[in-house]
């Protein structure tokens, strides 16, 4: 298995790709609740993802990227798979019935399983005390997330209960987690824009038979489809797939997966917020407590990262600081020879 390695990258870059993972992806629970009210939750996944593949390679063939490397093509599904069709595919099917809220405070105990799944990494982050309090952390704002569904449940009200979303939102984070980090240990050959497309061109593909074993196309009627709808459709693709995914796949390369997985933290705030405000949505105070426990665990998770970072970047300066005066006192020295 190929050793994954942090690519130097833009500091610019690198805020601008997380901003548009951190706002863009929290306002998607918002835009999918507004589409599958009017198109069926496995085509709006195929809809989504194969057209906004499609629109990517053809800017990738527009500016002369090579697009057919076999090896690519093969990690690129496995990873479209693992991502779009687990990871969002549950995300789509889950919001039928929870709100977009609920939704996006459920999803963000996704990190938790990038640190338990990482097992390249296991040496430093299970070995790391700040890492294993984050995750202990994080599981105790988890359970306080389901805490409400399995009163629920073991209340008896289990005709009602949401549990059985909840358990797929949970799959479905293992899956995006999976994925997440099999590509970045797994990095393809060709352009990052080239390998994103055929990741959602072939997730695409794979959610049609889905949707035809839904029987989702029985009662379809394209012209009842609401305006809304489509305009939502366009924003998931234009901004959710084609913007958001590929600064998401980018940073997977450029930076830790920890540190990328901390879109899941910030999505939620902005998910609750929209829910809030335009769908009238509610968030229960021991949601809100999950979460901001969650926030907590998160910032253990990464703690001892960005120390190391900053202690290398130290190191890496005083080490150029000794050189520098290294320089000084040769050519000070060579001075010296010369005008003796």
């Amino acid at each position: 298995m190929a050793q994954s390695i942090n690519k130097p990258a833009s500091p610019v870059l690198v805020i601008i790709a997380f901003a548009t993972v951190y706002i863009v992806w929290g306002s998607t629970y918002f835009f999918i609740q507004m589409a599958i009210h009017g198109i069926p939750p496995l085509l709006l996944g195929a809809l989504r993802f194969f057209t906004a593949g499609m629109l990517m390679l053809i800017w990738c063939i527009i500016k002369g990227d090579k697009i057919f490397i076999k090896n690519s093509i093969i990690t690129s599904a496995i990873v479209g798979v693992f991502l779009l069709v687990g990871g969002n595919g549950a995300v789509i099917c889950v919001e039928q019935k929870l709100p977009s809220a609920m939704v996006a405070i459920m999803v963000s105990s996704a990190p938790i399983w990038f640190v338990l799944l990482d097992r390249q990494n296991w040496g430093v982050n299970l070995k790391n005390r700040s890492t294993i309090a984050g995750l202990v952390i994080g599981f105790a704002g988890v359970i306080l997330l389901f805490g409400e569904q399995v009163n629920a449940m073991f209340a008896g009200s289990s005709v009602n209960s949401k549990l059985p979303g909840l358990l797929l939102l949970i799959f479905g984070s293992i899956a995006w987690s999976s994925g997440s980090l099999y590509s970045k240990h797994h990095p393809s050959k060709g352009s990052a824009a080239v390998n994103v497309a055929w990741q959602m061109i072939i997730a695409g593909l794979v959610f049609v038979p889905g949707s035809l074993l839904n029987h989702e196309f029985d009662h379809l009627q394209w012209s009842q489809i609401p305006m809304q709808a489509w305009l939502a459709l366009a924003y998931l693709i234009v901004f959710g797939s084609i913007a958001a995914f590929s600064a998401y796949v980018w940073l997977l390369q450029v930076r830790p997966a920890t540190q990328v997985s901390t879109y899941a933290y910030v999505n939620p705030v902005i998910a609750v917020i929209l829910g809030i405000l335009f769908a009238h949505e509610h968030v229960s105070l021991l949601q809100i407590s999950g979460l901001i426990i969650i926030l907590g665990s998160v910032l253990l998770i990464n703690l001892s990262k960005y120390r190391k970072e900053k202690t290398e970047s130290q190191q890496s300066s005083e080490v150029s600081n000794e050189i520098t005066e290294d320089r000084i006192v040769v050519t000070g020295t060579s001075l010296e020879e010369c005008t003796d």
